[in-house]
């Protein structure tokens, strides 16, 4: 199964989650994600399209594909700050006359190293957009002399060197040059055996791969073997080399990032037969992020520190202390920690399946909270890739749900769900719009479920103005998706930070997608 292509998924979204359980989770986030971007800059990344610079998208398509790079890495960084301000970033260029690195290499230079996004980091990227060519050459000159490995070296000593604790690390290559060493079978054999042992060591290497007019961009000629999949990813599935900003702008957004799970569970189809599952959270609310307090005088952030004590005697109270109580019956029903855990479990976590219901089985009022999304994970189980692909391709073959009962965590209630079958979509260029596996859709108790009685003078649509509306709909002239509109309100407060923070003289417009045209 190929990768998954979406952008910001992989948050809780466990609403009715105790304390608890969200202390778990902030726990097991604890880590940072960081990415590094190596570009190469050889001479043909900086070759102009014929035609020269226009305006508006002419101005676009006469870009180099290093402009193009250095507008990715920048949009990333901004993005970041927005969304993962904890993340650490950091730019590696290759097949420069200078160079500037711990190890000593030839041709690589390290412009920035990993660290969290800033403005003024931000602000260095984007001064590669104001500068001509000529100013490159100068400041960093090009060089095809460089070997591959060293660059990959350069990165792994980048992530080791970090003093900070580093999750999940990714590195991602940018190159218009299918055959970098070609006719140097040392430098080739060199950056193949290096490119295997930082897969070896958990580092992913992802390849950002353009095409030059008039060129195939060709795989097996060089970085089919420098490229190694993840378990859940094939590499036959590549997507086709990006021509224009918006598709590598894509390809970057999905793959700086790791998936992350909101855990890993087994999944019980029967007697001694089961796989092992991650559950990912493809949807939540977007809210604007909480006002840190500072220390007026260092500026330095402040933690707060909560202390409980008695009403009566003022003592100060350690956690033994402190019981719970339940009111029952006029008389106050006291319950020890131990015992409240006890009451609180209902079984070990996981899923167990039920049975199978027909699709239509599900309806539309059934919905009482946003649906998870469940992928194999073959750290829990070896072999679960296999036997759920099996599940899910019979699924989608007999068009039927899976009912299960599902234990997200310790110390949480079963829910029945509905397990309902997706299929994996490709886009034109071999880009994944829809992942493969089932989405995790909650099915409502009895206590749920309301039947509403509307007053009789409760004002009803006329069988014209349903009609009315059936034909408005009708002549929309583009398929709707919430994804193509963004929320306003928060995109105004991001843009007034960023605005701030990079001393702009105005923040950038919003245009507001949700008013109709006048």
């Amino acid at each position: 199964m190929s990768g998954w292509g979406l952008g910001a998924f992989g948050y809780a979204d466990d609403a009715g989650s105790d304390d608890e359980e969200q202390e778990g989770f902030e726990q097991r986030f604890a880590t940072k994600d960081s990415v590094i971007f190596m570009i190469d800059t050889c001479q043909p990344m900086f070759d102009r399209p014929a035609g020269g610079a226009g305006d508006g998208e002419d101005e676009e398509e006469s870009q180099s594909h290093f402009e193009l790079c250095v507008k990715c890495v920048r949009s990333v960084m901004t993005n970041k700050i927005i969304s993962s301000e904890k993340d650490l970033l950091g730019v590696v260029f290759f097949g420069t006359e200078q160079d500037k690195n711990s190890g000593g290499f030839k041709h690589v230079y390290v412009l920035q190293d990993l660290d969290q996004p800033t403005a003024s980091r931000i602000l260095e990227v984007e001064s590669f957009l104001k500068d001509d060519n000529n100013s490159f050459d100068t400041n960093f000159g090009h060089s095809t002399g460089f070997s591959l490995s060293d660059a990959l070296w350069t990165c792994s000593n980048m992530f080791s060197q970090s003093s900070q604790k580093i999750g999940h690390k990714r590195i991602l290559l940018f190159t218009n040059a299918d055959d970098p060493h070609a006719g140097n079978i040392a430098f080739q054999r060199q950056a193949k055996q290096k490119a295997k042992d930082l897969s070896e060591i958990g580092i992913d290497i992802e390849l950002m791969h353009m095409t030059r007019p008039g060129k195939q961009f060709d795989l097996t000629k060089f970085y089919q073997d420098i490229i190694h999949t993840a378990d859940d990813e094939e590499l036959d599935v590549l997507p086709d080399p990006a021509e224009k900003f918006e598709e590598l702008l894509n390809r970057v957004r999905a793959k700086d990032h790791k998936k992350r799970t909101m855990g890993k569970i087994q999944f019980s189809l029967g007697k001694d037969l089961s796989l092992g599952v991650a559950i990912y959270s493809l949807v939540r609310t977007q809210t604007k992020p909480y006002p840190v307090k500072l220390y007026k005088k260092t500026n330095e952030p402040l933690k707060s520190k909560t202390k409980m004590f008695c009403e009566d005697t003022g003592e100060l109270l350690m956690p033994s202390d402190i019981k719970k109580f339940q009111s029952y019956g006029g008389s106050d029903i006291i319950f020890e920690q131990e015992e409240v855990k006890e009451v609180k479990k209902f079984g070990d976590p996981g899923l167990l399946l039920m049975g199978f219901k027909p699709r239509s089985f599900l309806k539309r009022y059934y919905h009482v909270r946003p649906c998870q999304f469940l992928f194999p994970e073959e750290t829990v189980v070896q072999g679960s890739t296999t036997l759920f692909s099996a599940l899910l391709q019979r699924c989608l073959a007999k068009d039927v749900v899976a009912i299960c009962r599902y234990i997200p965590r310790k110390n949480t209630p079963p829910k029945f769900v509905a397990l309902m079958p997706q299929e994996e979509e490709l886009d034109e260029h071999n880009v994944q719009i829809t992942p493969p596996g089932f989405h995790v859709v909650f099915l409502p108790f009895s206590d749920d479920m309301r039947k509403l009685k509307f007053a009789e003078d409760q004002p009803k649509a006329t069988t014209e103005q349903i009609d009315g509306a059936k034909d408005v709909i009708k002549k929309l002239q583009f398929k709707f998706s919430s994804e193509n509109f963004e929320n306003p309100v928060l995109q105004t407060h991001y843009r007034n930070l960023e605005a701030l923070a990079l001393d702009r003289d105005a923040p950038d417009e919003v245009v507001d997608l949700l008013l109709r045209e006048r």
